[in-house]
């Protein structure tokens, strides 16, 4: 009796995770499903508003995003080449101000200095460079450029990964945004693009959250700067 009981008992077992199975198949193309639409949905909504350098509108203002610089303050590879896009497009009459935006948040580290230094080199005079200390992501430059510096229009620079989630981002904080990814200026090996496009796509999901789920707001914002004012009042300062 109890070993018929218990070879019963098999095939319900068996049953119940079958039906388990199919809905957590079920259940996970659903969020696959949800999350491919997400991802294409920021993509699409930048599409008809990104630039080649040659190419761009012109806006009021040129942001520059941060990226990371190196021991002794050299701006790494791609951050120079958002850097030289940004200083074609100034002297294109693209923009009548530059804002570089990037990590300043320790005395240790500081990525707008430096930015600004490279336009200087580049022939963009200082008073037309304004140093955002606190962009310290995608979403607190665009909050800030609209908050602090009282942007209406802009062209947003950066590598040409990630300048769909930054016009998604900008616009959905009231600017009206056009992208410009900047050319690659060295060769990346097919490893380093493809870490980029990988990141770039959870980058993406996350960044329609924080709009149209979370709400999320820059870390930090402070007393409002105009843009159409000196920017080299604010050097120094973080």
């Amino acid at each position: 009796m109890g070993g018929d009981s218990g070879t019963a008992q098999q095939p319900r077992r068996r049953s119940r995770w079958r039906r388990w199975l199919r809905r957590a198949i079920w259940t996970g193309g659903i969020v696959l499903i949800f999350l491919v639409a997400v991802h294409q949905y920021v993509v699409w909504s930048a599409a008809d508003s990104i630039y080649s350098v040659a190419d761009a509108p012109s806006r009021d203002v040129i942001l520059v995003l941060g990226a990371s610089v190196r021991p002794g303050g050299r701006p790494s590879p791609m951050l120079e080449e958002r850097l030289h896009a940004a200083a074609d497009l100034y002297h294109a009459g693209k923009g009548h101000k530059v804002i570089v935006s990037g990590d300043h948040g320790s005395k240790h580290y500081d990525e707008v200095h430096p930015m600004a230094r490279a336009l200087e080199a580049r022939g963009v005079p200082a008073r037309d460079i304004f140093l955002d200390h606190a962009g310290f992501r995608t979403l607190d430059s665009a909050h800030r450029a609209r908050k602090v510096f009282g942007v209406d229009s802009m062209l947003v620079v950066t590598n040409p990964f990630h300048v769909a989630r930054a016009v998604f981002l900008a616009r959905n904080v009231g600017i009206d945004a056009a992208g410009v990814g900047a050319d690659y200026g060295v060769h990346y090996s097919t490893g380093t693009h493809f870490r980029h496009a990988a990141r770039e796509v959870l980058a993406r999901i996350l960044a329609f959250g924080d709009v149209f789920i979370l709400g999320t707001g820059p870390r930090f914002l402070g007393p409002p700067i105009d843009w159409r004012g000196d920017g080299r009042l604010t050097r120094n300062a973080r």
